[in-house]
Formats: structure tokens, sequence, C-alpha cells
């Protein structure tokens, strides 16, 4: 069974055919960035009084931490497209111990931070799950730190694998150095400080994305960061969070396949807009203007914190990329697009370093080194990242996500610039993260 570029697949058997070919021009607005989403549910449901949370983004990720929060006694009001959401805090307290377990769905994200949420809640026990990848993702990389607080974690694999069971303790203040800069387990940490007894300072080996930093410190948080690069996060309890109102930007995630899309379709223009540019995020963007990509930023703008602006693309030729180092935290989520960049770059990109893939929604490096190659590219994996070569002309194939949504969306920008049809399977998989992507696809092809 196969559905048109037009509407999305209607059941996970579906597939969907994109034709090559074509161009892609006009204006569009992506959806709430993901990680702010999440922490402004996250903060809301412990601070005092009422949050409003304007640009949610209403997908399964974001839903799965609300229906977490609600199982724990929070109000969140109905999320959907266009809604400002509400909820009404419990304080650092007052979350109730569940009457079922959690459900995390997809989101590593959901499952993760809770983790941090909940291991300081005294007395209280709760038990957590998701589907079946998310089952398979690793979970010791945030509980082994906390458990430096005194978490008492348990899970399949020594505490590695969900379901996961978090028995509430009093977590005592303590000096941890993460072994991954990772923003999941920086921020589950930051969580679990909150309620600590005595001071709690996070020390990464690089900086990772830092809006749970800048939310806590609006929220009230006695949060300060030092160290040469921001590496180093420091809370002291005992300060009262207080409900804000939060404005969420575009994800600047969610635009990557928009950035890449008009950089390497002939004709293409493309105004992607309100997009988050916080400087944790953006190296994205560092990367295309590397390959000399034809991207302007348009009307920079503060939003509740957070620095936003427009972003203009068209194409035209483009240098190979060497990427690595402290760089992979700030485009982690980028890496399968930029690899259907590389592909269409004059010469050999590399990707190092970027063993994190390994561990997400799916092994990214394997996914994409099968499903491009399965559409003629010279890509090569290796244990820390991939080698592609470029110019490199793809061919429409049968591909697949492999439930991965940002592996579904990249292929279809590889299918932008192939010749003949590319049929994706499991292209529901968008959802997660950008709920419209194929009706907008469709209308900027128009």
């Amino acid at each position: 069974m196969s559905s048109s570029l037009s509407s999305a697949p209607a059941s996970p058997a579906a597939a969907l055919t994109l034709p090559g070919g074509g161009s892609l021009r006009g204006r569009v607005r992506v959806p709430g960035d993901k990680s702010i989403s999440h922490r402004a549910l996250l903060f809301g449901a412990i601070a005092e009084g009422e949050t409003v949370i304007d640009g949610l983004l209403p997908a399964e990720d974001p839903l799965s931490t609300a229906a977490c929060l609600r199982a724990m006694g929070v109000a969140v009001s109905p999320i959907g497209a266009g809604e400002v959401v509400r909820v009404s805090g419990v304080g650092l307290d007052g979350l109730r111990e569940p009457e079922a377990v959690l459900d995390c769905g997809n989101s590593g994200t959901t499952m993760r931070l809770m983790l941090g949420l909940l291991a300081g809640r005294a007395g209280r026990h709760f038990v957590l799950t998701g589907d079946a990848s998310l089952r398979r993702r690793p979970m010791r990389r945030v509980a082994g730190p906390l458990s430096e607080m005194g978490a008492e974690i348990h899970g399949r694999q020594d505490g590695n694998l969900a379901p996961l069971a978090v028995q509430g303790r009093r977590l005592h203040g303590a000096t941890i150095r993460t072994p991954v800069a990772s923003a999941q387990v920086k921020s589950a940490l930051l969580l679990a400080a909150l309620t600590a007894e005595g001071p709690t300072t996070v020390i990464e080996p690089a900086h990772s994305r830092d809006h749970s930093e800048r939310m806590l410190r609006a929220f009230g948080a006695d949060l300060s960061v030092a160290g040469p690069a921001g590496t180093d996060v420091t809370v002291r309890p005992g300060a009262v969070l207080r409900g804000q109102p939060v404005t969420v930007p575009g994800d600047i995630s969610s635009a990557a396949f928009w950035l890449v899309a008009g950089a390497i379709t002939p004709g293409a223009e493309l105004t992607v807009e309100n997009v988050g540019l916080n400087p944790s995020r953006t190296g994205i963007l560092e990367v295309l203007e590397a390959m000399g990509a034809r991207i302007e930023v348009l009307e920079r703008r503060d939003v509740a914190g957070e620095p936003v602006g427009d972003l203009r693309v068209s194409h035209g030729p483009l240098r190979p990329f060497r990427i690595g180092g402290d760089l992979i935290p700030r485009l982690v989520d980028e890496i399968p697009v930029l690899a259907v960049a590389a592909c269409c770059a004059e010469g050999t990109s590399r990707i190092v370093d970027a063993e994190e893939l390994r561990v997400k929604e799916t092994d990214r490096l394997a996914v994409m080194a099968r499903q491009l190659g399965a559409m003629g590219a010279r890509i090569e994996e290796h244990p820390g990242g991939l080698t592609i070569e470029g110019v490199t002309p793809l061919r429409g194939a049968a591909v697949d996500s492999e439930t991965d949504h940002r592996v579904a969306m990249s292929l279809a920008v590889a299918a932008l610039i192939a010749s003949g049809e590319t049929t994706l399977g499991q292209a529901e998989a968008a959802a997660v993260s950008y709920p419209g992507f194929w009706d907008d696809l469709a209308r900027l092809r128009a």
C-alpha cells in the first residue's frame, strides 16, 4: 500500500511515494522547539502558580511528557496545534505517586528527565516504561550519575534498560563529571539538584545545549554557570520556582531539513520563519556556512530569553565538511540530514566523534549508511561516524525510516534530488517531532 505526498501514511504499514526532481519555494514555519517544549512542561509542573506556554510542540514526545505529569496530579490543558497550554504547578514536592506505570512512549527526553525529576521524591515509588524502541535505549548514562547523589533506580540489565523502577530518596549534593556532553543527562541532574541537600555541580566534557539552564533561571532557580566554555553548572537548592509565560521558538533541528533541502535542490529558495538561534544549537548553521551554503539570518530578535530569527536559504554549490569534537553536541540531531548534504558536496565529508548517534531512537549512523547506500550514496560507516563521497547522484529506491523521525525527514530531503521515485516506509515516524512535515513538503513543492 502506498500513498501520495499530499497526505501522511494512513497506517504504520503504509509507505509514502516521493517523486524526484522539482524544486522548493516559499515560506515555512516549523513546529516549536521540542527540547524547550519538554522543559516548559516539566518546570511548570514543579513551579508554584500557572505556567502559560505559547507555541508548544503538539507532537508525540511532548504529549508523552504531559501524560506522565497528569498521571502524577499536574493539571495540563489540552495540547493541540495553535493551542496555548496551561500548566498548574504543584510545587517542588507536590508530585503524587501514580496509580499506574508511567508511559514515556518513544521519548528518550521524557524518560531521562523524569528520572532526575522523580529520584528525589522521598517515600514515593515510580515505574517508567516506553515503546519497544525506547525500551532498548540506554538509561544508565542518567541513572549512574544520579546514583552519585543517592538515587535508587532499578531496571533490566543492571538498571540500563526500561522498564525502570525509581524509589524516591532524599538526595545529597555532589560534584558530578558526566562522561558525555548530553543535555538530557545534565538536565536530569539539575532537576534532581533542586531538592537535594546541598549544592550540586555538573561538569561536562563539552558544552551541550543550555535550554535547561536558561529556563530554570527564568523560573527562579539558584543556578550559576562557570568554566571556560560554560561547562560547569551549579544548582543550590532552596529557591522557589514560580510559574512563567513561555514562548517556544521554532525548532532549529526541524528547520535543518529545509535548510539542507534549500541548499541542495536546484532552483530552491526558502525562508524558515521564527527559528530558535540559541548558540548551543546553531552548529548546523556553522557547518552549512563552512560548506558555502547561501543562508541569511533575518530579523534577529529575543523571545523569552532565547535568540530567534528568520533563515533564508537558496541553492548553490557546496564544499565538503569535517565535523567532530566539541561541535558534535551542538548539532547531534542534525547529522542525519547533513549526511544527505554531504552527497552533494564537491569532495569527501567526514563525521567523527559521533558515537552518541548510536543510542538515539535508532543507531542513526548505521541506519543512514544503510538507507542512503540504497539510494546510491558512497557512504562508509565507522565506529564514531561516517565518510561520504560527493558529488554522488542519488537514485530513487525503496527505503525505510526504521521508526526514526529524523531519518524519515532526512530521506525525504534525499528523495528531492534523486532520479526517479523513492518509496519511504514508516514515514509516519516524522510525527514524533514534526506532525505537519509532509503537508509542508507538498505545499513548498507546489
